[in-house]
């Protein structure tokens, strides 16, 4: 066994080792919380990757993913991902599928032949289809729900599609999975109210109310789940939404810390 994987043997035994160093995970999405999965798995010992991404790394990135430097900016995430992994594991193995993942497409893989199938792409289309693929296959599935706009990693937590609240993603998820006859599917979700982006605040309030509510609603991370859900229907009562659609705020700690703990569900499986 290589010296770097002695302390790990210490909590899992050579034969944990062993088994992830043989193991082949399927990862959709190298970006915010993808990114952080691919890490934490190499350092973790896993032999075999298949990365699939169809983005490049943007300046946008930097703030919170960790393939993103301005020395890797314009470059394939799955490629720059592929380097940082074999710059830990020079022995793992390594494909990388540089395409947008949609059900047309779908065909292009065989499920079948991973050991854990991750989903940590922002498509609902292509989450979907991902786990209805890797149901059929009968492999493990593990998906990432909403980490944008909010600000506390200690909120996030695993659990069944089908307990979960408060993550409007996780609403869609289990509506569309129940048509389709999925109910229970692992999850990383937050039960932390999202925030609202303050360029969306820009437009309904004067400069002057920006900050104070900005502060408000970090406040309201603090609070109970419950109460959070009555000040949110609450201010939804008093004003409808201005824009439909925003580009969500995000610093790395939420979404870090979710491909952190669905790197360490994976390995927990793995070694059942």
């Amino acid at each position: 066994m290589k010296k770097q994987f002695e302390r790990t043997a210490r909590l899992i035994g050579v034969e944990g080792v062993e088994r992830l160093q043989q193991a082949h995970v399927l990862l959709f999405g190298v970006g915010g919380v993808g990114g952080y999965v691919a890490e934490a798995l190499a350092r973790s010992g896993v032999g075999a990757f298949t990365l699939v991404d169809n983005d490049t790394v943007a300046e946008s990135n930097l703030n919170r993913q960790i393939i993103a430097t301005y020395d890797t900016i314009g470059r394939e995430k799955t490629e720059v991902m592929k380097e940082r992994i074999l710059s830990i594991n020079p022995e793992a193995k390594v494909e990388v599928r540089n395409c947008f993942f949609l059900p047309e497409c779908a065909d292009e893989f065989d499920f079948s032949k991973y050991d854990y199938i991750i989903d940590a792409v922002d498509t609902i289309t292509a989450k979907i289809e991902i786990i209805m693929r890797a149901k059929e296959a009968g492999v493990p599935v593990i998906s990432s729900m909403g980490t944008g706009n909010k600000l506390n990693p200690a909120w996030l937590m695993v659990a069944d599609l089908k307990q979960t609240s408060v993550c409007p993603l996780a609403k869609v998820m289990r509506r569309e999975l129940k048509k389709r006859g999925i109910e229970h599917v692992k999850v990383v979700y937050s039960k932390e109210e999202a925030l609202t982006p303050i360029e969306e605040l820009e437009v309904v309030m004067p400069e002057a109310e920006k900050f104070s509510t900005f502060m408000k609603n970090a406040e309201v991370v603090e609070q109970s789940v419950s109460t959070n859900e009555t000040v949110q229907a609450q201010e939804q009562e008093k004003a409808e939404p201005v824009r439909k659609k925003a580009v969500p705020g995000s610093l790395m700690f939420v979404p870090a810390a979710a491909g952190i703990l669905i790197a360490s569900e994976v390995v927990k499986d793995l070694l059942l």
